[in-house]
C-alpha cells in the first residue's frame, strides 16, 4: 500500500467527509482546502487529478482497512470467529470516525475498491468454513452468502450513523444472525457474537 505523506492523510481525511456529506465523486479544490485546513496550493502538490481523488481516496482506504482488519485476527483459526470480529470490527469504527462509516455507507458496492474490501476477506474465510464443516450451506450460494455479509455489516452501521443502535449491540446482533444463517448452533453463534473485539491496530 501506497505510504502517504502527512499532508496526504489530511487531505485524504477530509476528502472522505466532503464525499460522504455531500453525496457526490467530484470535489473543487477550494472546499477540500477549507475542510483540510490547508491552502490550495498544497491540494495542487499533493493531489495529482481531482477528477481521480474519489477513486484514489477509495482504494486507500480498501487496501488500509483490509490489512487492519487482517492483522487484527491474523492468530485466530476459527473462520467463524474471524467472521464475527471482522463484521464487529466494521461497525465499531463507524461509531469512532462517522465520516468513514458514513462514507462507506454511501458508496462501498457501488465501487469496485470498496466491495473488494468487504468481499476478498470474507471469501476466503467463508470457503475455509464451508470446507471445514463450520457452515452449511451450497457452495452455489457463495456469492449471495458474501453479499448477506457485506450488506449486514453495512446496514448495522447505518444503524449506529443514525443512533438506532449501539455499535455493541448492532455488531453482536448482525454477527450473530450471519452465523446463524450459516448453520452455526444458536448458542455459539451468540457466544461467538459477543466475544471481546481486538484492537484494530495501526498500520506503520
Amino acid at each position: 500500500m501506497t505510504q502517504l505523506s502527512t499532508a496526504q492523510r489530511r487531505i485524504y481525511k477530509a476528502a472522505v467527509r466532503l464525499f460522504a456529506e455531500k453525496g457526490a465523486t467530484q470535489l473543487n479544490v477550494s472546499d477540500l482546502a477549507q475542510e483540510a485546513g490547508v491552502a490550495r496550493g498544497t491540494i495542487y502538490n499533493n493531489v495529482e487529478n481531482m477528477d481521480q481523488l474519489f477513486q484514489q481516496v477509495a482504494s486507500q482506504l480498501s487496501k488500509e482497512m483490509h490489512l487492519r482488519v487482517h492483522s487484527s485476527f491474523a492468530a485466530v483459526e476459527d473462520p467463524a470467529e474471524r467472521l464475527s470480529i471482522g463484521m464487529r470490527l466494521f461497525i465499531r469504527r463507524t461509531h469512532e470516525e462517522p465520516h468513514w462509516g458514513a462514507f462507506l455507507n454511501r458508496f462501498a458496492l457501488g465501487d469496485a475498491s470498496l466491495r473488494e474490501m468487504f468481499y476478498s476477506q470474507a471469501t476466503t474465510d467463508v470457503l475455509t468454513g464451508l470446507e471445514k464443516g463450520r457452515y452449511r450451506f451450497p457452495q452455489s450460494h457463495l456469492a449471495s452468502v458474501i453479499s448477506l455479509i457485506a450488506c449486514s455489516t453495512l446496514g448495522s452501521m447505518l444503524l449506529v450513523l443514525e443512533g438506532i443502535k449501539t455499535w455493541r449491540d448492532a455488531g453482536s446482533e448482525a454477527a450473530e444472525l450471519v452465523l446463524r444463517a450459516l448453520g452455526v448452533p444458536e448458542d455459539e453463534a451468540q457466544r461467538l457474537a459477543s466475544i471481546e473485539l481486538p484492537l484494530l491496530p495501526a498500520l506503520d
